[in-house]
């Protein structure tokens, strides 16, 4: 595991007795897809997403001081209000691997109560808001021992944090546009942790509207984990991380001129060629629905018929999320209505836009 001094945490001087810290954090978007990943937790490939707004997770931490150091890490975990023990091993195994940067963990009991706002486990990255949220309390705790931390390392540590626990979930604690991954041409980038969009935005994305269709609310058969495992010795890995690389030159130049039909392009030929390596990789498996393939051929067909600026995106699921300018929100709003919610499990779509990621609740 790579060294990461920057982040550790210095000498402890006194510990808070007991108190509770409760966070809210988005999930996020990604323009150019992160499929794909080095031990632990570092991309092969920089991705740049949207930072949602209304898809979140909200968690609270409790702690409270044990007496004496403990061997392991104590905690509960209520899921929307219900003990979740198969929650339980991922933040074992995320304390496990940040407790080097916060060694206060085994210090306290913890119970983490955590709720979503929409479907977990359904192509709506839920791991993301999750762990960034979780990333986002642990910090609150760290403030509170270590004052002279400032706000900006704060952030900058519970990306670094979030990442350990799910890969994109470092892309959710800032917005509205956020870079994960070492690329040449975004200064400041790093494989450790996510940075906002550091140039200018065109006005044309003040607002970007995500309505996310559900296609299906059901758990992927395959997850995101197994997934990106499959890419290692995958036939056509070596040119996705070519081009994604690429598209995020692209998307740079994209995001500062306000070219949206040149937005188009490059999110919706990102979204496929997720779907592709899926597809490809051995053993090959399908996320998508016959719904989500209806999907797209009406957003291609709307696009053609009106000349909007409506585009959809993929993440690994079902779902469809349809970006628009705010300029569009009525007109799309209405095609969603009329055409496309026959084809979202139970008539159920969630409308969000692009916001500015993880804070205290």
């Amino acid at each position: 595991m790579m060294d990461y001094p920057q982040f550790v945490l210095p000498k402890i001087i006194e510990l808070p007795s007991e108190g509770v810290v409760v966070c809210t954090s988005p999930s996020n978007i990604a323009l150019v897809k992160y499929w794909g990943k080095r031990p632990v937790q570092l991309p092969e490939n920089a991705s740049i997403s949207f930072t949602l707004d209304l898809c979140r997770t909200t968690t609270s931490l409790r702690y409270k001081k044990r007496d004496k150091t403990a061997v392991d890490f104590d905690f509960e975990l209520l899921f929307e209000g219900k003990p979740k023990s198969d929650f339980k091993p991922k933040i074992q195994s995320f304390f496990e691997r940040v407790e080097k940067y916060v060694p206060f963990l085994k210090q306290y009991t913890f119970t983490i109560e955590t709720s979503n706002t929409f479907p977990h486990s359904s192509g709506i990255a839920s791991s993301a808001s999750g762990m960034s949220a979780l990333a986002y309390c642990i910090m609150q705790l760290e403030k509170k021992i270590n004052s002279e931390i400032t706000d900006a390392a704060c952030l900058q540590k519970a990306s670094f944090l979030a990442r350990l626990g799910s890969g994109s979930a470092c892309r959710s604690i800032e917005g509205p546009i956020t870079v994960w991954g070492k690329h040449q041409e975004i200064r400041g980038s790093s494989d450790a942790f996510a940075i906002k969009f550091p140039y200018n935005i065109h006005h044309n994305f003040e607002n970007y509207q995500d309505t996310i269709l559900l296609i299906d609310k059901g758990e992927k058969q395959v997850s995101s984990t197994v997934g990106h495992d499959l890419m290692h010795g995958h036939p056509f890995s070596q040119k996705r991380f070519e081009q994604a690389t690429t598209n995020i030159t692209k998307l740079k130049e994209i995001l500062n001129s306000g070219d949206l039909d040149a937005f188009i392009e490059v999110v919706e030929s990102e979204a496929l060629t997720l779907h592709a390596m899926m597809m490809t990789s051995l053993p090959y498996f399908i996320l998508m629905k016959p719904n989500t393939l209806l999907v797209i051929n009406k957003v291609w067909q709307y696009r053609k018929e009106t000349g909007a600026k409506l585009c959809f995106t993929l993440d690994a699921g079902a779902n469809v999320h349809l970006l628009y300018p705010n300029s569009e929100k009525d007109q799309v709003l209405d095609f969603i209505k009329s055409e496309l919610v026959a084809y979202c499990q139970n008539g159920q779509y969630i409308s969000d836009k692009i916001g500015l990621g993880a804070k205290k609740a």
